[in-house]
């Protein structure tokens, strides 16, 4: 029997029905299908392994954890820095939206599981989601690691659901690709708890296309 709460708010956290409306961004994605740079599965997890890899484990995962810190110590200063910061990296119009409305609909669900430090975050233009969820997992006393790690599978499982509708992919196929890239996501964990403030960075130049593109493209299921 689970009887550790953390955990299990953590997959609460994680979990695809929490109502901040993950399911219709699609990061490019849908742009990089329509365009034909991804039409199978094989294709499907060379893109997300390079997001992985290239963005995520280099700019959000470390950010996250100084998030983390941030709210630990309730140096709001900090939380202010590195959430500016984050939204400094997203490199197109899209992309910038898609965290703020995606941060401000997680501070307003926060607030109503009561968590008031969530308030003021609701209408910030500089709200993102690693910011609110790194406030939820300090105060849901979520390991910082298994914070990390949660946030990138997260990420990794809207973007297999959203594949299988677009490519699209058999169920099957979804779930070899999770099984799969799953098992890189301890080592991004690792690398990116031990990078200094002056290593963090990186750029994945088809996103920053794809997302682009995106926002000009004449036919969309997803908002990015």
């Amino acid at each position: 029997m689970v009887t550790n709460l953390s955990l299990l708010r953590l997959l609460q956290l994680v979990s695809p029905s929490l109502p901040i409306g993950m399911y219709s961004y699609s990061q490019g994605l849908e742009t990089a299908v329509h365009d034909g740079w991804v039409t199978n599965a094989e294709q499907t997890g060379d893109w997300l392994r390079g997001l992985l890899h290239n963005g995520l484990g280099k700019v959000d995962a470390p950010l996250l954890a100084r998030l983390y810190d941030a709210w630990q110590t309730n140096d709001i200063e900090a939380v202010t820095h590195w959430s500016q910061t984050l939204t400094a990296y997203r490199e197109t119009a899209e992309l910038r939206a898609e965290d703020r409305q995606t941060g401000q609909a997680l501070a307003r669900l926060l607030v109503k599981l009561e968590m008031p430090e969530a308030q003021i975050w609701q209408k910030r233009p500089d709200a993102t989601l690693a910011t609110l969820f790194a406030l939820a997992a300090t105060r849901w006393q979520i390991d910082k690691a298994d914070a990390i790690a949660g946030y990138l599978w997260g990420w990794l499982e809207n973007q297999v659901l959203g594949a299988i509708k677009l490519v699209p992919l058999g169920q099957v196929a979804g779930q070899q690709l999770l099984q799969g890239l799953a098992a890189e996501l301890p080592g991004l964990v690792e690398s990116a708890s031990q990078l200094k403030d002056d290593e963090i960075g990186g750029s994945c130049f088809g996103l920053a296309l794809a997302s682009s593109r995106h926002e000009i493209q004449y036919s969309r299921l997803f908002r990015s």
